[in-house]
């Protein structure tokens, strides 16, 4: 019998945890209107305003300040909404930052794909933006951004500051006062709830101007029925995370890269130097490509992502790489491996000799090229 495979894409999607399975199997069993006004329509109230509290207490922000969204792209989309003028992006955002403002200024990266402060605050003070977007760790190198420093600078010329949290939420502090953001954005399916909810948290008293109009939900914020279900899953799953021990994740991730490197020296380890979370290794084999990488570690059982953005089933070099300054070629030789709660040796184990013999497979026909 085939042995399980590996998943190894944490970064893309997490295996959505069977205690939100269930809380979600129970809303869905009920029905109920949360805006209606009969006994069905106050329980489906109450299960939703339980589920915001839950995860207010989870990011440390009080209720009223949790806005909640269809996911990540929803909640990085309406806060870009309340610039009142010019916006200013660091150049290794989301596809939904950037794609949403195609005409921002971008704010560079050093070769560790770490904002650069100086740069930052340079342009800042001479274009003067209203609103400043930045991640706080990056999704496919998994560098942690100087969140806090930015904010500093941002209010110096008088702009808000948005913060992407997707990819950093349960694994790092996102409370908005704490980072000194006016909003941040977090997503459920990225830490164990499901997809199609996410939330926008506010810092206290920010007024939010909503994009999508024609009803009073969220406090008149995000018109739309609520994800009941969705959101109660969601907050299930937060209330797991306490217990990770990303210690562990991230030594998981350190050996992972050991062993890869001994095999193969030239293979390098992308923000190496810099901060990293502890689930995210973003690995570059010049002349190997990403795609070569992919499709042999899929054959072997092992599942992991690629340093660049999948569309159409062709895979694009990443804007990121690219913004740190490696060649296109490069760009296209990175993989993404992610690692989560449930990861376990066995499956760097799985990883390590799948690579090992690909790479073999791949010098072997490049020496005898010549």
């Amino acid at each position: 019998m085939t042995a399980p495979g590996v998943y190894l894409d944490w970064a893309a999607t997490a295996p959505v945890r069977p205690e939100a399975i269930e809380a979600m199997a129970e809303v869905l069993r009920e029905v109920g209107n949360p805006s209606s006004v009969h006994g069905f329509g106050r329980r489906a109230r109450a299960r939703l305003e339980a589920a915001r509290r839950t995860v207010a207490r989870a990011f440390a922000v009080e209720p009223d300040a949790v806005l909640f969204t269809s996911g990540g792209t929803e909640a990085n989309q309406l806060a870009l909404h309340q610039a009142d003028g010019r916006i200013a992006v660091t150049a290794i955002e989301h596809a939904s930052i950037l794609e949403a403002v195609p005409d921002a200024l971008r704010l560079p990266v050093t070769a560790e794909g770490v904002l650069d402060l100086e740069a930052a605050e340079r342009l800042l003070a001479g274009h003067r933006p209203s609103l400043v977007a930045c991640q706080l760790a990056n999704n496919e190198t998994g560098a942690i951004q100087p969140v806090a420093e930015l904010a500093r600078l941002a209010r110096a010329v008088g702009a808000k500051l948005h913060v992407d949290a997707v990819q950093a939420a349960g694994k790092l502090a996102c409370a908005p006062e704490a980072l000194g953001a006016d909003t941040v954005a977090v997503s459920a399916h990225k830490l164990g709830g499901p997809a199609g909810i996410g939330a926008l948290l506010l810092r206290p008293g920010l007024v939010v101007r909503p994009r999508q109009p024609g009803g009073g939900q969220e406090g008149g914020r995000r018109a739309g029925t609520p994800n009941l279900a969705g959101a109660v899953g969601f907050a299930r799953a937060l209330e797991l995370l306490s217990s990770v021990d990303w210690a562990a994740v991230a030594a998981l991730r350190d050996r992972l890269e050991r062993e890869l490197r001994a095999i193969a020296p030239e293979l390098r380890v992308v923000a190496a130097e810099a901060a990293r979370l502890a689930t995210i290794s973003c690995l570059l084999t010049p002349g190997l490509s990403a795609e070569t990488q992919l499709v042999a570690l899929d054959l072997e059982g092992v599942a992991v992502g690629a340093g660049a953005a999948c569309s159409s089933g062709k895979l694009a070099p990443s804007h990121v790489l690219r913004a740190m300054g490696f060649t296109e070629a490069e760009a296209r030789s990175a993989i993404r491996v992610s690692l989560g709660w449930s990861t376990r040796e066995a499956d760097i184990d799985r990883l390590v000799a799948a690579w090992a013999a690909l790479y073999r497979r791949w010098w072997q026909r490049r020496a005898a090229r010549g």
